[in-house]
């Protein structure tokens, strides 16, 4: 589905804050720490916990080969300042040939200061403008507000509600099934002023 611009590993998105781009093996260590916080895994469908070894490790390869086939998109959010540690990993995985998931974990010490909007924002604009995609979706436990602040202020409107799978948590869980289209998002404003001259669709390593 995604094209061969995103299929190279030096593909990044640039936000005002933020790079997005392909997880590296050097990026384990950090992952594996937050992945291991159940504030983080509580609320996801596919993160265990305890979050065995080697789970970090796997999910790096996973996420490059999905990257490198063009079926999904996955990258991790670094800061553009300071130290460039991974703070949390954004993705749009397909479904069918027309429509994309959405799904973001972000680390605690970061909560409540917009990036995982922003990377939002980066990470839809990229999805409908390199695919042909007609609409985004994304799940959200109705207990957990974040992820609906966010996708709210991303232009996302609730579709459904009902049970979902999260194998991580044991079963099925109640969720809200965010919706956004193509035209939804061709309306939509974006909730932050321009950070760059050009589109926020790159290539070339980050500094």
């Amino acid at each position: 589905m995604f094209p061969d611009l995103a299929r190279d590993d030096v593909f990044r998105l640039e936000t005002a804050r933020l790079w997005l781009r392909w997880p590296r093996a050097s990026d384990a260590a950090v992952i594996h720490r937050f992945c291991s916080m159940w504030e983080v895994a509580r609320y996801t469908a596919r993160i265990p916990h305890p979050y065995p070894p080697g789970s970090a490790e796997r999910f790096i390869y996973a996420a490059r080969e999905g990257n490198a086939s063009g079926r999904d998109l996955t990258l991790v959010m670094t800061p553009k300042k300071g130290k460039r540690d991974v703070i949390g990993s954004i993705s749009l995985e397909s479904r069918g040939n027309d429509r994309l998931t959405l799904g973001f974990v972000l680390t605690p010490e970061q909560w409540g200061k917009g990036l995982t909007s922003e990377a939002t924002w980066a990470m839809v604009a990229a999805g409908f403008e390199l695919t042909h995609a007609v609409e985004i979706v994304a799940n959200v436990r109705v207990e957990n507000g974040a992820p609906r602040k966010v996708l709210e202020r991303c232009g996302f409107e609730v579709a459904a509600t009902g049970p979902k799978g999260a194998p991580a948590r044991g079963g099925l869980v109640e969720c809200h099934t965010f919706s956004l289209t193509r035209e939804g998002w061709a309306q939509s404003v974006c909730p932050w002023p321009p950070a760059f001259a050009t589109p926020p669709i790159q290539t070339g390593r980050p500094a």
